[in-house]
């Protein structure tokens, strides 16, 4: 969407310095810049500004129009301080105020891009691109109810921003774990408008990660990738669109009858070693700034970037609170594989969707410093307060279950020459090119089949893109080298778990605590699978009790022990 804003004053400025004939240096100078800017010339337009600005020091439209072009050329520290010279000669400035939001919101700066929007919003209350900002803004904060009511007031404003309005109510909705509602307002966005990138891809995530609708996913995902141009991530969501169709067509129909209302989001796989990459395998996107200006275009995109599969630490994959899209595209998830590495802090919306167990107070990984490939990590959901009437008795669930390759440990090859294959994945993978990184960790797995970092790197990078019939094999032959390895039979849980198998899935996390019982994040996801898919009460209460034990100061105590005292034995 794109937003202009002249006053009645910079028209009357502009005109009469046209009719004049006759511009001052200062004037000019101002004037050319705007044409540069007006034609995406943002050096030019720079320079030409520059000049403005030292020939009328107190003109804040200068100023102002300086910042843009300073933002647009990549200089967002001078461009900040642009915006904040402009304010200082004009505090009424309000396009000022817009643009200096949309630069903190893309330093992500959430708090101080509020107060700019805030401020904007009481200018110019019936402009609904500043409710669309603020709401952005609220919505990094978790300020949920405040950024619904933003939302809400661009709905109520009645102007050609449903879409965008929808989308925002959706990601509220998500992060208030009402997916079902989250579902409608995205689709209600689609509907304003079909090619609104965000929402199909929020809507597809949604129907996948929440709902378990795969076919409704796989439609929204196919819609998503038909839309011209391009999306940036368009194969990395293309990726996870194939591997969704291969797993349809090759597990069997599951019963999706689910009347639990313990809605705990799943652990995401975790990455073991090092090398971090940056990716959130699909992930919601939010809305990405737009900015404002005085008669200057807006730099406005589209589509927001999911989380974007990005790697970092092998950790747990969980799914919920947050819609993510594939690798670093801005994702997503996100939510998204090894060893139990230090937790890393949450990213942003999409992170949480692709996300991995927290460590809790885990020792550094064995494999970090191997060369192993860790999904990024999140914070494990702890179990969602509302508790299934006791009176209910839980719905019968079929599950399919996974058929077992348990292939042999592969014979050794030329480790030498995989060498040079698995380094040219690593580079791909700090490059965030997941797509190149796999098919390079894969000729290193062809070459030398032995090479445990290889076959577990394979296994994260297509777990990452939710190509589970490569992942969930690639993990089965990784274990078949290193029957030990705890965060690989951790992934390969999870991979079970995002694949359907829960049964499965449950089999091996058990295994994970029969060798190593203080496991304290294998205890938390075995618990949320209990409580969420198997409705198993007395077994989600046990394992939930012995997370307390093992950390009574975790971040995620106070949601288990609210929901071990709505669920009493």
């Amino acid at each position: 969407m794109s937003a202009k804003i002249i006053s009645i004053q910079g028209a009357v400025l502009f005109i009469a310095l046209f009719i004049s004939g006759c511009t001052p240096a200062g004037p000019r100078a101002l004037l050319n810049g705007k044409k540069y800017l007006d034609h995406g010339n943002y050096a030019e337009a720079v320079e030409q500004l520059k000049a403005a600005t030292t020939l009328l020091t107190t003109n804040a439209q200068a100023w102002n129009y300086y910042g843009v072009a300073l933002q647009r050329a990549g200089q967002p520290e001078d461009a900040a301080a642009a915006y904040q010279t402009a304010l200082k000669l004009d505090r009424d400035l309000v396009e000022a105020h817009f643009n200096l939001g949309c630069l903190w919101l893309e330093q992500n700066k959430a708090d101080a891009a509020k107060t700019e929007f805030t401020a904007f919003t009481q200018f110019r209350p019936n402009e609904p691109a500043g409710w669309l900002k603020l709401g952005a803004a609220q919505l990094k904060l978790d300020e949920i109810v405040p950024a619904e009511r933003s939302f809400s007031t661009v709905l109520a404003l009645k102007a050609n921003s449903e879409a965008e309005a929808y989308n925002g109510l959706g990601l509220a909705r998500i992060l208030r774990n009402k997916p079902h509602d989250a579902a409608q307002f995205f689709a209600a966005a689609v509907q304003a408008r079909a090619d609104f990138a965000p929402a199909l891809l929020n809507l597809a995530t949604v129907k996948q990660q929440y709902l378990h609708d795969n076919k409704a996913a796989l439609e929204n995902y196919r819609a998503y990738l038909a839309l011209t141009p391009r999306p940036a991530n368009w194969g990395e969501v293309n990726s996870l669109a194939n591997g969704l169709e291969q797993l349809q067509a090759a597990a069997p129909t599951v019963s999706t009858t689910v009347v639990a209302k313990v809605s705990v989001p799943e652990p995401k796989p975790q990455p073991k070693p090092s090398n971090a990459v940056a990716s959130h395998p699909v992930a919601l996107s939010k809305p990405q700034p737009m900015a404002m200006l005085r008669n200057v275009p807006s730099t406005n995109s589209s589509n927001a970037r999911p989380a974007s599969p990005a790697p970092a630490k092998v950790v747990t994959v969980h799914p919920p609170p947050q819609i993510a899209v594939p690798p670093p595209t801005t994702v997503v998830v996100a939510e998204s594989v090894v060893e139990t590495p230090v937790p890393e802090k949450k990213t942003g919306f999409w992170h949480r969707l692709f996300g991995s167990d927290k460590s809790t107070g885990a020792a550094k990984p064995e494999y970090l410093d191997k060369g192993l490939t860790p999904l990024p990590s999140g914070d494990e959901p702890a179990p969602h307060a509302t508790a299934r009437p006791v009176d209910v008795p839980p719905a019968v669930v079929s599950f399919a279950r996974y058929s077992y390759l348990s292939p042999g440990r592969p014979a050794a090859g030329d480790r030498r020459s995989a060498s040079g294959a698995f380094t040219k994945a690593r580079v791909f993978e700090q490059a965030e090119k997941w797509l190149d990184a796999l098919e390079w960790y894969q000729t290193a797995v062809q070459i030398d089949p032995s090479w445990f970092e290889a076959q577990y790197n394979t296994g994260v990078l297509a777990h990452r893109l939710r190509n589970y019939p490569l992942a969930l094999p690639s993990y089965e032959t990784a274990l078949a080298i290193q029957p030990d390895s705890v965060d690989a039979r951790y992934n390969f849980a999870l991979a079970l778990k995002a694949s359907g198998y829960v049964t499965d899935a449950a089999g091996e996390f058990k295994k994970i605590l029969a060798a190593n019982p203080d496991d304290a994040r294998s205890h938390l996801a075995l618990a949320n699978l209990c409580a969420q898919s198997l409705h198993d009460t007395a077994q989600a209460r046990q394992h939930y009790l012995k997370v307390l034990e093992l950390d009574p100061n975790s971040s995620q105590a106070a949601d288990i022990r609210f929901w071990i005292s709505a669920n009493p034995k």
